[in-house]
């Protein structure tokens, strides 16, 4: 068993450090927010460290899962960062869904100080942190690296791939995130039309369930919409900034992204009608009659 240290004590985060504490190993938590990783510890053992240089210290592998870029950057690098406080040989491993960009530098960054790096966002929202049974896209220059870190995910994770070089992994969630939106709106639109149709929902899914249309989303969140009940899984907040990084990121390499353009701006519509901590299924709410 190791000594690790987790960044993030969010809706993820914190569900995550369980289950490597559940796992053996010794574990330090650093949140922004004191008294969340303060909970943590009083809930489950280990230490509390105030500052992210402070967790890193004489730890085997750092996991980070917090918001966005400038939030990435705010807890490994600087003084009071981790590559501050990490020893040689010890990896970092980036759980935030952020840009491939920021992948490159901080792989950079972590080599020049002689640290492993891996970025490995994850997919499954916080179901799937509190169970243990998320999806890891990872990213890593050294497959050593990348296979020592992977012991330690599979403390939480159902599947845990190596995709590529740095970078790698942000790029395999963007195509994850492009692939729901889609799938979103396309059950959304399905949903608002068999009730307009007169058809019972529940039965319409039950059946075009077992064939060409089955999707996660699908199974659980067709009848949720019909409901209209929207206060499930991945905020809007949070998956316009996953598109955002997407559609920053098909600018550089020349895809073309309509669809997820367009559902971007949907969510921005649900956003200014007080939407921003509904679920993303709720794009059904712009079909509907009542907003």
């Amino acid at each position: 068993m190791g000594q690790v240290a987790f960044i993030g004590m969010g809706v993820m985060g914190a569900p995550m450090a369980r289950h490597l504490w559940k796992g053996g190993h010794d574990v330090t938590v650093y949140n922004r927010t004191l008294a969340k990783a303060e909970a943590w510890v009083a809930a489950h053992g280990g230490w509390l460290a105030e500052t992210p240089r402070e967790a890193a210290e004489d730890a085997d592998a750092v996991f980070i899962c917090v918001g966005n870029d400038d939030d990435v950057r705010s807890v490994v690098l600087g003084a009071d960062g981790v590559l501050a406080g990490m020893r040689k040989g010890a990896i970092l491993v980036d759980h935030t869904t952020a840009s491939a960009g920021l992948a490159h530098e901080l792989s950079a960054a972590a080599a020049a100080v002689g640290v492993g790096f891996v970025d490995a966002p994850v997919s499954g929202g916080q179901s799937g942190a509190e169970n243990g049974v998320l999806t890891v896209m990872c990213g890593c220059d050294d497959l050593l690296v990348f296979r020592q870190a992977r012991t330690f995910m599979m403390s939480y994770a159902k599947a845990c791939e190596m995709m590529g070089g740095a970078g790698a992994g942000q790029l395999t969630k963007m195509v994850n995130q492009i692939c729901i939106a889609g799938v979103v709106q396309g059950l959304a639109e399905a949903v608002n039309f068999a009730m307009r149709a007169g058809l019972q929902v529940d039965k319409v899914v039950e059946v075009i369930g077992k064939g060409a249309a089955q999707s996660w989303q699908m199974d659980n969140r067709a009848i949720t919409m019909s409901q209209g009940k929207f206060d499930f899984g991945f905020a809007v907040e949070w998956m316009r900034k996953d598109l955002g990084i997407c559609i920053d990121e098909a600018e550089r390499n020349g895809a073309r992204l309509p669809m997820a353009q367009a559902v971007d701006q949907f969510y921005a519509e649900i956003i200014e009608r007080g939407g921003r901590r509904w679920d993303t299924s709720s794009l059904m709410y712009l079909l509907t009659d009542e907003h």
